[in-house]
Protein backbone atom coordinates (compact mmCIF):
# COMPACT_ATOMS: atom_id res chain seq x y z
CA UNK A 1 0.00 0.00 0.00
CA UNK A 2 1.43 3.40 -0.92
CA UNK A 3 2.10 5.50 2.15
CA UNK A 4 1.74 9.28 2.42
CA UNK A 5 4.85 11.25 1.53
CA UNK A 6 5.84 14.80 0.77
CA UNK A 7 5.23 14.09 -2.92
CA UNK A 8 1.75 12.58 -2.48
CA UNK A 9 -1.01 14.97 -3.59
CA UNK A 10 -2.79 16.15 -0.45
CA UNK A 11 -6.59 16.00 -0.34
CA UNK A 12 -8.66 17.79 2.29
CA UNK A 13 -11.34 15.40 3.57
CA UNK A 14 -14.01 17.34 5.45
CA UNK A 15 -15.80 14.92 7.76
CA UNK A 16 -13.08 12.34 7.23
CA UNK A 17 -13.53 10.75 10.67
CA UNK A 18 -17.08 9.67 9.84
CA UNK A 19 -18.24 6.33 8.49
CA UNK A 20 -17.86 6.92 4.75
CA UNK A 21 -15.22 9.62 5.22
CA UNK A 22 -12.84 7.34 7.12
CA UNK A 23 -13.19 4.54 4.59
CA UNK A 24 -12.58 7.03 1.79
CA UNK A 25 -9.50 8.34 3.59
CA UNK A 26 -8.12 4.81 3.66
CA UNK A 27 -8.81 4.38 -0.07
CA UNK A 28 -7.09 7.72 -0.77
CA UNK A 29 -4.01 6.60 1.12
CA UNK A 30 -3.95 3.27 -0.73
CA UNK A 31 -4.20 5.18 -4.02
CA UNK A 32 -1.14 7.28 -3.22
CA UNK A 33 -2.81 10.45 -1.95
CA UNK A 34 -2.33 12.06 1.46
CA UNK A 35 -5.74 12.52 3.11
CA UNK A 36 -5.80 15.54 5.42
CA UNK A 37 -8.86 15.20 7.63
CA UNK A 38 -10.90 18.06 9.06
CA UNK A 39 -13.61 16.92 11.45
CA UNK A 40 -15.32 18.44 14.50
CA UNK A 41 -15.93 14.92 15.91
CA UNK A 42 -19.56 15.71 16.70
CA UNK A 43 -20.54 12.57 14.80
CA UNK A 44 -17.06 11.50 13.67
CA UNK A 45 -15.16 8.64 15.25
CA UNK A 46 -12.15 9.24 17.46
CA UNK A 47 -10.86 5.77 16.54
CA UNK A 48 -10.41 7.08 12.98
CA UNK A 49 -8.62 10.25 14.11
CA UNK A 50 -5.22 10.55 12.43
CA UNK A 51 -5.26 6.94 11.26
CA UNK A 52 -4.59 7.61 7.59
CA UNK A 53 -3.04 11.08 7.56
CA UNK A 54 -2.88 14.47 9.29
CA UNK A 55 -5.93 15.37 11.39
CA UNK A 56 -7.42 18.71 12.37
CA UNK A 57 -10.29 19.02 14.83
CA UNK A 58 -12.46 21.95 13.86
CA UNK A 59 -15.40 23.26 11.86
CA UNK A 60 -15.69 23.35 8.11
CA UNK A 61 -17.03 26.91 8.52
CA UNK A 62 -13.73 28.08 10.04
CA UNK A 63 -12.28 29.90 7.02
CA UNK A 64 -8.99 30.69 8.72
CA UNK A 65 -8.44 27.02 9.60
CA UNK A 66 -9.37 25.84 6.11
CA UNK A 67 -6.98 28.39 4.62
CA UNK A 68 -4.20 27.29 6.97
CA UNK A 69 -4.68 23.62 6.04
CA UNK A 70 -4.67 24.41 2.31
CA UNK A 71 -1.49 26.46 2.64
CA UNK A 72 0.36 24.09 4.96
CA UNK A 73 -0.38 20.94 2.94
CA UNK A 74 -0.63 22.37 -0.61
CA UNK A 75 -4.12 20.90 -0.95
CA UNK A 76 -4.92 19.78 -4.52
CA UNK A 77 -8.63 19.06 -4.04
CA UNK A 78 -11.27 18.44 -1.41
CA UNK A 79 -13.94 15.90 -0.55
CA UNK A 80 -16.92 17.20 1.39
CA UNK A 81 -18.69 14.82 3.75
CA UNK A 82 -19.28 16.69 7.05
CA UNK A 83 -23.07 16.59 6.84
CA UNK A 84 -25.79 15.62 9.29
CA UNK A 85 -27.69 12.68 7.85
CA UNK A 86 -30.71 11.65 9.93
CA UNK A 87 -33.91 12.08 7.95
CA UNK A 88 -36.21 12.08 10.97
CA UNK A 89 -34.04 14.50 12.92
CA UNK A 90 -33.93 16.85 9.94
CA UNK A 91 -37.72 17.06 10.01
CA UNK A 92 -37.67 17.88 13.72
CA UNK A 93 -34.70 20.26 13.61
CA UNK A 94 -34.45 21.67 10.08
CA UNK A 95 -32.40 24.70 11.13
CA UNK A 96 -29.63 22.38 12.34
CA UNK A 97 -29.51 20.75 8.91
CA UNK A 98 -29.66 23.92 6.83
CA UNK A 99 -27.07 25.62 9.05
CA UNK A 100 -24.57 22.77 8.72
CA UNK A 101 -25.32 21.08 5.41
CA UNK A 102 -25.85 24.34 3.50
CA UNK A 103 -24.50 27.40 5.34
CA UNK A 104 -21.34 25.77 6.71
CA UNK A 105 -20.78 23.89 3.45
CA UNK A 106 -20.94 27.17 1.53
CA UNK A 107 -18.48 28.77 3.96
CA UNK A 108 -16.15 25.81 3.46
CA UNK A 109 -16.39 26.06 -0.32
CA UNK A 110 -15.81 29.82 -0.23
CA UNK A 111 -12.70 29.27 1.89
CA UNK A 112 -11.41 26.69 -0.59
CA UNK A 113 -11.93 29.07 -3.52
CA UNK A 114 -10.28 31.95 -1.68
CA UNK A 115 -7.29 29.67 -0.98
CA UNK A 116 -7.03 28.59 -4.62
CA UNK A 117 -8.68 25.15 -4.50
CA UNK A 118 -11.28 24.60 -7.22
CA UNK A 119 -11.92 20.86 -7.25
CA UNK A 120 -14.50 19.27 -4.91
CA UNK A 121 -16.10 15.84 -4.63
CA UNK A 122 -19.41 16.19 -2.82
CA UNK A 123 -21.16 13.54 -0.75
CA UNK A 124 -24.70 13.75 -2.10
CA UNK A 125 -27.54 11.26 -1.71
CA UNK A 126 -30.16 9.28 -3.57
CA UNK A 127 -32.66 10.84 -1.15
CA UNK A 128 -32.93 13.78 -3.55
CA UNK A 129 -35.01 11.56 -5.84
CA UNK A 130 -37.74 10.76 -3.33
CA UNK A 131 -40.30 8.20 -4.44
CA UNK A 132 -39.89 7.15 -8.07
CA UNK A 133 -42.17 5.22 -10.38
CA UNK A 134 -39.34 4.03 -12.63
CA UNK A 135 -36.60 1.75 -11.26
CA UNK A 136 -33.62 1.63 -11.64
CA UNK A 137 -33.19 5.37 -11.11
CA UNK A 138 -31.01 7.39 -13.50
CA UNK A 139 -29.44 10.77 -12.84
CA UNK A 140 -32.08 12.51 -14.95
CA UNK A 141 -34.97 11.17 -12.85
CA UNK A 142 -37.28 13.78 -11.28
CA UNK A 143 -35.99 15.27 -8.03
CA UNK A 144 -38.53 14.99 -5.22
CA UNK A 145 -36.78 15.35 -1.83
CA UNK A 146 -39.07 14.27 1.03
CA UNK A 147 -37.13 15.66 4.01
CA UNK A 148 -35.09 18.72 4.98
CA UNK A 149 -32.01 16.46 4.85
CA UNK A 150 -32.69 15.59 1.22
CA UNK A 151 -33.44 19.24 0.46
CA UNK A 152 -30.01 20.25 1.79
CA UNK A 153 -28.28 17.76 -0.50
CA UNK A 154 -30.16 18.93 -3.58
CA UNK A 155 -29.71 22.59 -2.68
CA UNK A 156 -25.94 22.24 -2.29
CA UNK A 157 -25.70 20.46 -5.63
CA UNK A 158 -27.31 23.60 -7.07
CA UNK A 159 -24.80 25.77 -5.22
CA UNK A 160 -21.99 23.81 -6.84
CA UNK A 161 -23.53 24.26 -10.30
CA UNK A 162 -23.71 28.01 -9.76
CA UNK A 163 -20.12 28.11 -8.46
CA UNK A 164 -19.00 26.16 -11.52
CA UNK A 165 -20.58 28.71 -13.83
CA UNK A 166 -19.37 31.77 -11.92
CA UNK A 167 -16.03 30.70 -10.43
CA UNK A 168 -14.94 27.62 -12.44
CA UNK A 169 -15.26 25.39 -9.37
CA UNK A 170 -15.33 21.85 -10.73
CA UNK A 171 -17.25 19.22 -8.78
CA UNK A 172 -18.34 15.60 -8.80
CA UNK A 173 -21.56 15.02 -6.85
CA UNK A 174 -21.88 11.37 -5.87
CA UNK A 175 -25.47 10.38 -5.16
CA UNK A 176 -25.04 7.14 -3.31
CA UNK A 177 -27.67 4.70 -2.33
CA UNK A 178 -27.43 2.56 0.84
CA UNK A 179 -23.89 2.57 2.23
CA UNK A 180 -23.17 -0.60 4.18
CA UNK A 181 -20.45 -2.97 5.35
CA UNK A 182 -17.07 -2.36 6.97
CA UNK A 183 -13.42 -2.25 6.01
CA UNK A 184 -12.52 -5.79 4.82
CA UNK A 185 -9.17 -5.46 6.62
CA UNK A 186 -10.93 -4.71 9.90
CA UNK A 187 -9.34 -1.35 10.74
CA UNK A 188 -12.51 0.75 10.76
CA UNK A 189 -16.25 0.30 10.53
CA UNK A 190 -19.68 1.74 11.20
CA UNK A 191 -20.49 3.43 14.51
CA UNK A 192 -23.63 5.59 14.61
CA UNK A 193 -25.54 6.81 17.66
CA UNK A 194 -28.41 6.39 17.15
CA UNK A 195 -28.11 3.64 14.56
CA UNK A 196 -30.74 3.77 11.82
CA UNK A 197 -29.28 1.56 9.09
CA UNK A 198 -30.88 -1.79 8.41
CA UNK A 199 -27.82 -4.04 8.28
CA UNK A 200 -26.27 -3.05 11.64
CA UNK A 201 -29.72 -3.08 13.24
CA UNK A 202 -30.26 -6.60 11.91
CA UNK A 203 -26.86 -7.63 13.26
CA UNK A 204 -27.68 -6.14 16.66
CA UNK A 205 -30.89 -8.19 16.71
CA UNK A 206 -28.90 -11.34 15.90
CA UNK A 207 -26.56 -10.46 18.77
CA UNK A 208 -29.50 -10.43 21.18
CA UNK A 209 -29.95 -6.67 21.45
CA UNK A 210 -33.71 -6.71 20.94
CA UNK A 211 -35.94 -7.51 17.98
CA UNK A 212 -35.56 -5.91 14.56
CA UNK A 213 -38.46 -3.62 13.73
CA UNK A 214 -39.44 -3.92 10.08
CA UNK A 215 -41.65 -1.21 8.62
CA UNK A 216 -43.98 -2.74 6.08
CA UNK A 217 -44.48 -6.29 4.83
CA UNK A 218 -47.15 -5.56 2.21
CA UNK A 219 -45.14 -3.71 -0.46
CA UNK A 220 -45.66 -4.66 -4.11
CA UNK A 221 -42.35 -6.57 -4.11
CA UNK A 222 -41.67 -10.32 -4.43
CA UNK A 223 -41.61 -10.90 -0.65
CA UNK A 224 -43.60 -7.87 0.51
CA UNK A 225 -40.66 -5.97 2.06
CA UNK A 226 -38.92 -2.88 0.71
CA UNK A 227 -36.00 -3.27 -1.69
CA UNK A 228 -32.85 -1.16 -1.51
CA UNK A 229 -29.53 -0.99 -3.37
CA UNK A 230 -26.74 -1.72 -0.86
CA UNK A 231 -23.24 -0.55 -1.77
CA UNK A 232 -20.16 -1.49 0.23
CA UNK A 233 -18.53 1.48 1.92
CA UNK A 234 -15.12 0.50 0.53
CA UNK A 235 -16.51 0.64 -2.99
CA UNK A 236 -17.96 4.05 -2.17
CA UNK A 237 -14.53 5.16 -1.00
CA UNK A 238 -13.10 4.02 -4.33
CA UNK A 239 -15.78 6.03 -6.16
CA UNK A 240 -14.66 9.18 -4.32
CA UNK A 241 -11.03 8.53 -5.25
CA UNK A 242 -12.00 8.04 -8.89
CA UNK A 243 -14.15 11.17 -8.81
CA UNK A 244 -11.21 13.14 -7.48
CA UNK A 245 -8.90 11.81 -10.17
CA UNK A 246 -11.54 12.67 -12.78
CA UNK A 247 -11.41 16.31 -11.62
CA UNK A 248 -7.62 16.42 -11.33
CA UNK A 249 -7.46 15.19 -14.93
CA UNK A 250 -9.35 18.32 -15.99
CA UNK A 251 -12.84 16.98 -16.65
CA UNK A 252 -16.07 18.93 -16.27
CA UNK A 253 -18.47 18.85 -13.34
CA UNK A 254 -20.89 15.93 -13.16
CA UNK A 255 -23.52 14.32 -10.93
CA UNK A 256 -23.38 10.54 -10.65
CA UNK A 257 -25.28 7.73 -8.95
CA UNK A 258 -23.34 5.22 -6.86
CA UNK A 259 -25.02 1.86 -6.47
CA UNK A 260 -24.78 -1.72 -7.69
CA UNK A 261 -27.89 -1.73 -9.87
CA UNK A 262 -29.14 -4.69 -7.85
CA UNK A 263 -31.67 -4.52 -5.05
CA UNK A 264 -32.15 -6.66 -1.96
CA UNK A 265 -35.26 -6.82 0.18
CA UNK A 266 -35.39 -6.48 3.93
CA UNK A 267 -36.18 -10.18 4.23
CA UNK A 268 -33.16 -11.04 2.06
CA UNK A 269 -30.94 -8.96 4.35
CA UNK A 270 -32.34 -10.77 7.39
CA UNK A 271 -31.74 -14.15 5.77
CA UNK A 272 -28.14 -13.23 4.92
CA UNK A 273 -27.40 -12.05 8.46
CA UNK A 274 -28.80 -15.33 9.78
CA UNK A 275 -26.68 -17.32 7.31
CA UNK A 276 -23.46 -15.43 8.11
CA UNK A 277 -23.93 -15.29 11.88
CA UNK A 278 -25.55 -18.69 12.38
CA UNK A 279 -28.08 -16.97 14.63
CA UNK A 280 -31.78 -16.29 14.40
CA UNK A 281 -32.90 -12.68 13.94
CA UNK A 282 -36.01 -11.88 15.98
CA UNK A 283 -38.30 -9.66 13.91
CA UNK A 284 -41.36 -7.54 14.63
CA UNK A 285 -43.30 -6.38 11.59
CA UNK A 286 -45.12 -3.06 11.69
CA UNK A 287 -46.90 -0.73 9.27
CA UNK A 288 -45.10 1.09 6.49
CA UNK A 289 -43.40 4.40 7.23
CA UNK A 290 -44.70 7.42 5.39
CA UNK A 291 -42.48 8.31 2.45
CA UNK A 292 -40.77 4.92 2.14
CA UNK A 293 -40.68 3.73 -1.47
CA UNK A 294 -41.22 0.06 -2.35
CA UNK A 295 -37.92 -0.09 -4.25
CA UNK A 296 -34.91 2.20 -4.74
CA UNK A 297 -32.22 0.87 -7.06
CA UNK A 298 -29.52 2.85 -8.85
CA UNK A 299 -28.70 3.06 -12.50
CA UNK A 300 -24.97 3.65 -12.00
CA UNK A 301 -23.92 3.17 -15.60
CA UNK A 302 -22.66 6.76 -15.89
CA UNK A 303 -20.28 6.35 -12.94
CA UNK A 304 -18.96 3.20 -14.54
CA UNK A 305 -18.57 4.91 -17.92
CA UNK A 306 -16.98 8.17 -16.75
CA UNK A 307 -14.98 7.00 -13.74
CA UNK A 308 -14.25 3.40 -14.70
CA UNK A 309 -15.88 2.47 -11.40
CA UNK A 310 -17.06 -1.07 -10.77
CA UNK A 311 -18.01 -2.19 -7.25
CA UNK A 312 -15.73 -5.03 -6.16
CA UNK A 313 -16.96 -6.06 -2.71
CA UNK A 314 -20.65 -5.13 -2.82
CA UNK A 315 -22.34 -8.51 -2.93
CA UNK A 316 -24.83 -8.78 -0.08
CA UNK A 317 -22.78 -11.62 1.42
CA UNK A 318 -19.57 -9.56 1.40
CA UNK A 319 -21.34 -6.56 2.92
CA UNK A 320 -22.88 -8.62 5.71
CA UNK A 321 -19.72 -10.64 6.43
CA UNK A 322 -17.57 -7.53 6.86
CA UNK A 323 -20.27 -5.82 8.93
CA UNK A 324 -20.78 -8.89 11.14
CA UNK A 325 -17.05 -9.19 11.80
CA UNK A 326 -16.82 -5.50 12.70
CA UNK A 327 -19.83 -5.36 15.00
CA UNK A 328 -19.38 -8.75 16.67
CA UNK A 329 -15.58 -8.96 16.99
CA UNK A 330 -13.73 -5.73 16.26
CA UNK A 331 -15.89 -2.79 17.32
CA UNK A 332 -16.21 -3.78 20.99
CA UNK A 333 -12.43 -3.62 21.39
CA UNK A 334 -11.92 -0.52 19.20
CA UNK A 335 -14.66 1.49 20.88
CA UNK A 336 -13.24 0.77 24.33
CA UNK A 337 -9.91 2.32 23.34
CA UNK A 338 -9.44 5.75 25.02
Amino acid sequence: MPSPSSTSPAILVAGGAGYIGSHTSKELQKAGFTPVVLDNLVTGNRFAQGRFGPFYEGSISDAALVSEIVRKHSIAGAILFAGYAYVGESTQWPRKYFNNNVSSAIAFTDALLDAGVNKVVFSSSCSIYGTQEKVPIGEDAPKNPLSPYAETKLFFERVLRAYDSAYSLRSVCLRYFNAAGADPEGEIGENHDPETHLIPLTIYAAMGKGPLNVFGSDYPTPDGTAIRDYIHVTDLGDAHVRGLRYLLDGHASVQLNCGTGQGNSVKEVIAMVEAVSGRKVPVEFGPRREGDAPALVADASEAKRLLGWNPQVSSLESIVRTAWRWHSELAPAVLKTP
